[in-house]
């Protein structure tokens, strides 16, 4: 996930100059949309990844434990 990141952190850098150059508002818009998106981005991967409870973690190391158990309806 880092990886995007960086992606937001160089397109942000890019808009920014763009804008400082006196780009048209039409290119400062599309430079800034092109940072928003990576950001939708990265909320939805954030999101379709929720990250481990302590107990999903220790049932990972533990699977044998009681609390671990899966038991049928």
């Amino acid at each position: 996930m880092s990886n995007i990141h960086e992606q937001i952190e160089k397109e942000r850098e890019q808009a920014r100059a763009a804008c400082a150059l006196g780009a048209s508002s039409a290119e400062c818009a599309a430079a800034w949309d092109a940072v928003e998106e990576l950001q939708a981005e990265a909320s939805h991967q954030k999101e379709s990844h929720p990250p481990k409870t302590s107990l999903e973690r220790y049932c990972d190391d533990n699977p044998d434990a009681a609390e671990c158990r899966l038991y049928d309806d």
